[in-house]
């Protein structure tokens, strides 16, 4: 029996199949939403669909690569990839090309690619790798601190590059770290509540939230008036959840840029600059809101065929999926996404290997992290920040990098009765 048959035998075929029916929906879509007149051929290399083509076609051959490796080869080069990596993402900083106000990318003919894509999968191996080889049920601080380190390294450079929506999609390996051990619900809690708190600064007068804070503490520390430890501490958490209240206005004065404070406006105070900051989410609600219940069919969306909404292909292609697709093909979008997560993190809780776990687990959160804010964004339910649908939206560098994710996952998979 060859390996090749084996693969064939043992790799899941259910997440296979998902795989495949996203990629030619995805290429249909960015077909509707760049279809023109001029360009009315599917296969035109010319126009953003006919490139898609181009990559999809590499992702299958990438995707087929992937699975004839030996799977020592993840283990083994895992630190050699990442650092490479790490490599090239300082490289683009200084031989990269800007694209909306992003140094971000590298040229190559009539193509772009985004290395901080692929930059997400090699910090996945390296994070597998450490907490592999760990091998302790409970983190000390010195394994905390290197498993923090390897996903803040690419976070960092990614972010210099002004990318900061690629930069937060480094923040879903928390989910890992938590499914590890490596941080405890507590943390988990307390992002929550500082997320909450940023929020509620903005929109509320910051004596206000902390005057309820005050309150909140006082509450807590009659109840619990018995244990003399308690109030101590409450006092401390209220002083630091008071300075982190005091921080926001001086943070969102100071250190976001301007277009990136405009969008969180948007967001907070609704109909803002409707024709500035917030342009995209209020044609992109027009959009989806106008499919209706069964949508207006393939080809037929005015706000997509008549171009109302910029970069449509990338981060707003759930525009097109809503306005010809209306409510049904949003749900059929959302169903997809939804069994292909739940499988993924059927097939890691099933794995032998720590490594094999932690890949498949970190794939997961990224997929999460993307599905989520792409759609969200979409729908006016969290800022826009530029992050793309992944196997959907228009973009070799996202396809091949959560190709890579995927299909690594699928070969640890199928030899996971080898792996320990």
């Amino acid at each position: 029996m060859t390996p090749q048959f084996n693969i064939l035998k043992n790799i899941d075929k259910t997440v296979l199949f998902l795989f495949l029916v996203m990629v030619i929906i995805g290429w249909f879509n960015i077909f509707a939403s760049e279809y023109t007149e001029a360009h009315r051929h599917i296969f035109d290399l010319g126009t953003s669909y006919g490139k898609q083509l181009v990559w999809i076609l590499g992702a299958f051959i990438l995707a087929a690569a992937v699975l004839t490796i030996d799977i020592r080869f993840f283990t083994s080069f895992a630190w050699v990839i990442y650092v490479s990596l790490l490599v090239v993402l300082i490289g683009v900083l200084f031989f990269g090309v800007e694209i909306n106000a992003t140094r971000a990318w590298f040229r190559v003919g009539g193509f772009a690619f985004q290395p901080s894509e692929i930059a997400k999968y090699g910090t996945i191996l390296a994070l597998a790798s450490l907490i592999s080889r760990a091998r302790v049920k409970s983190p000390d601080v010195s394994s905390r601190t290197k498993a923090f380190a390897v996903i803040l390294l690419p976070a960092m450079l990614v972010l210099l590059q002004k990318d900061v929506g690629t930069t937060l999609v480094f923040s879903s390996f928390i989910l890992v770290l938590f499914r590890e051990g490596y941080i405890g619900g507590l943390v988990l809690f307390f992002g929550v509540v500082a997320v909450a708190l940023f929020v509620l600064t903005l929109i509320f007068n910051e004596f206000i939230i902390i005057g309820a804070l005050a309150a909140i503490t006082l509450l807590v520390g009659f109840l619990m008036r018995k244990k003399s430890r308690v109030m101590p501490q409450l006092i401390g958490l209220f002083l630091l959840l008071s300075g982190f209240v005091y921080s926001v206005d001086y943070t969102f004065d100071n250190v976001l840029e301007p277009h990136h404070k405009a969008r969180i406006e948007v967001l907070i105070y609704g109909g803002a600059d409707l024709q500035g900051a917030g342009y995209n989410l209020h044609q992109s609600k027009i959009a989806i809101g106008s499919g209706g219940f069964a949508g207006k069919g393939f080809l037929q969306g005015t706000q997509t065929q008549f171009n109302f909404i910029p970069e449509q292909s990338t981060d707003f292609i759930f525009c097109t999926v809503g306005e010809e697709w209306g409510f049904i093909g949003s749900l059929v979008i959302i169903g997809l996404y939804t069994s292909l997560m739940i499988r993924l993190l059927y097939l890691a809780e099933k794995q032998r290997s720590v490594f094999s776990r932690v890949f498949g687990y970190a794939t997961i959160s990224i997929l999460f992290f993307h599905f989520a804010i792409n759609i969200g964004m979409t729908i006016g339910l969290v800022p826009v920040i530029g992050i793309p649908l992944p196997l959907i939206s228009y973009g070799g560098s996202s396809l091949w990098g959560m190709t890579l994710m995927l299909f690594t996952f699928l070969k640890l998979d199928a030899h996971r009765y080898e792996m320990i």
